[in-house]
């Protein structure tokens, strides 16, 4: 079993890890922040947004995009640390989730198509595909949660993981960045996928709340790895300075209308032996 480094405690729901530049950066929900997280242990607080969701991810120019679910936008950190709007998403839908961005520039937000804090009525999510010049369409749907994306070393796949359909789904990406050949990447069994990352190898990492694990997954299905936690598995991202290091982002899961106990969240780590690759 490999050994796990808690690097931050008493947090709330975090979420959505990323690695740029030497630190992590994640979201803790409940707080409305998002934090950066260096080597040494420091953290410090980037940005804050009213918004849960609160998902993000950085854009090829090194600049942090990150998803105001609540008002269905999309926001840019300027170098300023103020926060300019990229794209405004309020006229395709809303339900807006997490975010990956590609090496060329191809932003993918999902989206959950019903409001389970409000109790509504289940119905199927979609990808929305958001050009370099703003502007965003549908190119994938019938996903009955959308939850974590990442996308391949080559730009040429991205991968959602369905939360309800216990599977990964893969798209092929086309060159305006669309998507096509939509079909079931790995079928996870009871295996309930929440934030992903990919390697070297193009296996995929995966996050798993109610199972408390994290589970490193070829495509067809096949488990390579399993990292067992004492709480439930909300997303992974691969960093260091050799993308060795699976950061993951944990706490106590209760579910509705509760969910994450205050002070339950952590960032957590671990050693693996095949280095991060593509984004995020």
């Amino acid at each position: 079993m490999s050994e796990l480094r808690t690097w931050v405690t008493d947090l709330g729901l975090v979420e959505s890890p990323r690695w740029h530049d030497g630190r992590l950066y994640f979201s803790d929900w409940t707080a409305h922040e998002v934090i950066a997280l260096g080597a040494d242990g420091a953290h410090e607080v980037v940005a804050r947004v009213d918004s849960l969701p609160l998902c993000s991810a950085f854009g090829p120019d090194g600049r942090l995009v990150i998803v105001d679910a609540a008002r269905g936008l999309l926001l840019r950190l300027e170098a300023d640390g103020s926060l300019v709007t990229h794209a405004d998403l309020t006229g395709l839908a809303r339900g807006w989730n997490d975010i990956v961005i590609d090496g060329r520039g191809n932003i993918y937000v999902d989206r959950v198509g019903f409001d389970m804090l409000a109790g509504e009525a289940f119905a199927l999510g979609s990808v929305v595909h958001v050009a370099p010049d703003g502007s965003a369409r549908q190119v994938a749907d019938g996903i009955a949660f959308p939850n974590g994306m990442a996308v391949t070393q080559d730009n040429s796949t991205l991968i959602v993981a369905d939360s309800y359909g216990n599977k990964l789904m893969g798209y092929d990406i086309e060159a305006d960045g669309g998507l096509s050949n939509g079909r079931v990447w790995a079928d996870l069994g009871d295996g309930a996928p929440d934030g992903i990352c990919v390697d070297a190898e193009d296996a995929v990492w995966y996050a798993d709340v109610p199972n408390r694990r994290c589970v490193r997954v070829r495509e067809g299905g096949e488990i390579v790895q399993t990292i067992g936690l004492d709480r439930g598995a909300f997303a992974c991202e691969l960093g260091g300075d050799d993308r060795s290091t699976l950061f993951i982002t944990a706490a106590e899961w209760r579910g509705m209308p509760e969910m994450v106990p205050p002070g339950t969240g952590r960032v957590l780590s671990a050693q693996v032996a095949v280095p991060g690759a593509g984004w995020p």
